[in-house]
């Protein structure tokens, strides 16, 4: 039986076998907002050799940037949603088009039962290991997503993606990775700290910098490197934030309608980070000055749905915001958001500390 109680970094897999992961957790009724990752070789090739995935006898192809959402609205219109307040449509996927789903933290459960006989399982349990003598987080807390949720990992070159379920289990990870990470001779290093990181990465970002970038992500936490004692590679690992379920709110029939109201850059101090983590990353306010664009007014928060931006401010900390105004109406009330997303003038975008 599918189910269809799915959150953020979840996979649904369409009767056509593309691979689509659930993209946060406002929803419109019977169906999910989704990013497509990966498609079958019979439907789609990528000249990309870091896309090619196999799975047995199985060639997949995963999608980077916005490969994949063009791939499905010009070849599966099916897997698009009607967003009513936002007044079109958006790449996702229906219930009854649902062939099966897969859950981060399951698929983390079956690999712990298995026989770690391959050099990636073998990492991921010293890993584990670690991780849970220096935190009081528990499997129960973890779950994996990429390659390992979908089973065709790379013993030999992929990742090890891990999700954090918990506002407070990923605080208390963060706080335990930041000491591991200064201990000398730790497995476990931050991968920010060097500019090995951003070795041949192709950088677009018009106004943020690939040293602002590497600045941000280090002091995020999550993104490490680990060298297992029996190891003979590097292997990357994240700790991808989710939310557990009693934090989970839908705000999808509280919202009547989004419109885009002009582009701005501004300055401005961030009251409450508490939802920063997650995905859309959403930081509450207060403006400071307009440095661009249009005017506003009733301006609350920045939301981003784009992965470089999430995590990027603590409370009090003063941001500069570059990107889509747009007004939120609701049953009670009216505001004005800042919007980081999949569109025209992408790489113009920008949400970062002013330091």
């Amino acid at each position: 039986m599918v189910d269809h109680r799915l959150r953020d970094r979840d996979a649904i897999i369409t009767h056509e076998e593309i691979i689509f992961r659930v993209y946060g957790y406002s929803h419109p009724p019977r169906a999910f907002i989704c990013d497509p990752e990966y498609a079958p070789s019979s439907l789609y090739n990528s000249k990309d050799p870091k896309a090619l995935r196999s799975k047995g006898k199985r060639i997949y192809y995963k999608f980077y940037a916005d490969e994949g959402l063009r791939f499905v609205r010009r070849n599966y219109p099916q897997h698009t949603v009607w967003h009513e307040p936002l007044g079109r449509k958006l790449v996702g996927v229906h219930e009854e088009n649902i062939k099966k789903t897969r859950q981060p933290g399951k698929a983390l459960q079956s690999l712990l039962r298995q026989e770690p006989e391959d050099p990636l399982l073998q990492a991921l349990h010293s890993l584990l290991d670690l991780v849970t003598e220096r935190t009081s987080l528990t499997y129960a807390d973890l779950g994996v997503f990429g390659s390992l949720l979908n089973r065709f990992y790379h013993p030999m070159f992929s990742d090890l993606d891990f999700v954090v379920y918990g506002t407070d289990r990923l605080k208390r990870l963060a706080t335990a990775l930041r000491a591991v990470y200064k201990e000398r001779d730790s497995p476990l290093q931050n991968e920010f700290a060097h500019r090995e990181s951003i070795r041949d990465k192709n950088w677009k970002f018009m106004n943020y910098t690939l040293k602002e970038f590497v600045w941000q992500q280090k002091r995020k936490q999550i993104y490490g490197t680990y060298r297992p004692t029996r190891g003979s590679r590097t292997i990357k690992v994240e700790f991808e934030p989710v939310k557990r379920w009693n934090e989970i709110q839908n705000e999808y029939n509280r919202t009547r309608g989004i419109s885009r109201k002009g582009w701005v850059k501004l300055r401005a101090r961030v009251v409450d980070a508490n939802e920063a983590m997650f995905m859309p990353a959403v930081y509450h306010i207060e403006p400071v000055k307009i440095l661009k664009g249009t005017s506003v007014d009733n301006l609350r928060r920045i939301v981003s749905f784009v992965e470089e931006f999430r995590l990027q401010a603590e409370q009090d900390e003063l941001v500069v915001a570059e990107g889509n105004l747009e007004q939120v109406t609701t049953p009670s009330e009216s505001f004005q958001q800042v919007t980081l997303t999949y569109g025209p003038r992408y790489y113009e975008q920008t949400l970062k500390v002013v330091r």
